[in-house]
């Protein structure tokens, strides 16, 4: 089957969205289907406002539906609400043609955080974009719940996973620093909340992995005196090192839907230490390879007790492949013949 994913996050931006969408597009052409992606690569673009390194669209519209015509899909999924998402959607409703999208940020509260916009607007605005689509994929059943009770239809579960052959034990020497050794990997931007992670009273040393639009003054006011070092943008197999190395990882964020980062660090077999919100409380629940707590001090505190082969097992419970076939499962083709392949693959995999 032919499969178009639309999306206004994409390369360079490294975050949870770009690796997912990644991901499933390795997976479903392991899978013997041709997908394609458009990106902000393709379109000329400005930075977004207060986020420079989100690339936006200038007026896609006429060279976006030559690229769909061109290609021909059997099912369209529309990533993302900005200006590329847009105009696929605009397409697909002209065409009549069924699309399916998907919610992967609390973006509401990003936009309250960053501009002080009330949530019932921004949620207004989304689900106005969501509902004409046949399936609105969201990354755990938490999100699923808030997003009808929000007035979002036709919402559906689209889980992640994570490459257990990257992210597994290795060898604990990449951060040589006073242990225990506190770790934070992620978007360095206040909606991710990471001061409230640099600021704790915690005995050894902390680390920040990323960058963002905040990394430039909270490394002003928290360098190697107050004991945390920063790490820039790092590759996976770079990542999976910072992970071994690390104690605890450290999740302060209050918004993330899901954190693929959490599943990344407990691959590598690291405890987590994290807030009793939407994303964590999803992926680990209430105890076993984290402590989640109201007081994060004391959540760091309590990690380090937790068996990190315990951890290891945890991760094992998720996959990309299980994650992707899921996704598949909720695309809706245009076709009564690629319809027909739909159910066939998917019968398939049920047997696997």
């Amino acid at each position: 089957m032919k499969v178009l994913i639309v999306t206004d996050a994409w390369e360079p931006q490294v975050n949870g969205v770009v690796r997912t969408l990644k991901q499933t597009r390795l997976e479903l052409q392991k899978a013997g289907h041709e997908v394609e992606v458009v990106s902000p690569l393709e379109f000329r673009t400005i930075p977004c406002p207060t986020y420079p390194e989100i690339h936006l669209s200038l007026f896609p519209g006429r060279k976006l539906r030559e690229r769909i015509d061109a290609f021909a899909p059997d099912a369209i999924h529309i990533a993302t609400e900005g200006p590329l998402g847009l105009a696929a959607r605009k397409y697909c409703k002209r065409k009549g043609l069924p699309f399916t999208t998907a919610y992967h940020s609390r973006f509401p509260e990003y936009v309250q955080l960053r501009f002080g916009i009330p949530l019932s607007w921004t949620y207004r605005f989304l689900a106005g974009f969501h509902n004409d689509a046949c399936a609105v994929m969201a990354p755990t059943r938490v999100v699923v719940s808030d997003l009808e009770a929000r007035g979002f239809k036709n919402v559906v579960m689209w889980s992640r996973g994570v490459d257990l052959e990257i992210f597994k034990p290795g060898a604990r020497d990449r951060l040589q620093t006073r242990r225990p050794i506190f770790v934070y990997v992620g978007r360095v931007a206040v909606e991710k909340n990471v001061e409230a992670f640099l600021e704790l009273d915690l005995p050894g040393s902390k680390w920040v992995c990323g960058d963002g639009p905040a990394a430039a003054s909270l490394k002003a006011k928290y360098g190697t005196e107050q004991g945390v070092s920063w790490l820039g943008v790092l590759n996976q197999q770079e990542l999976a090192q910072v992970y071994n190395a690390a104690d605890v990882f450290v999740f302060p964020s209050k918004t993330d839907t899901f954190g693929l980062v959490l599943l990344e660090a407990m691959g590598c077999g690291c405890p987590v230490a994290a807030y009793p919100v939407t994303g964590p409380i999803d992926v680990i629940g209430t105890d076993g390879p984290g402590a989640l707590r109201d007081d994060l001090r004391q959540a760091c505190l309590d990690a380090l007790k937790i068996d990190r082969a315990e951890v290891r097992r945890f991760a094992e419970r998720y996959s990309w492949a299980a994650a992707s076939r899921q996704f598949l499962s909720h695309l809706h083709p245009f076709t009564d013949s690629a319809q027909a392949e739909l159910q066939l693959a998917m019968q398939g995999s049920a047997g696997e």
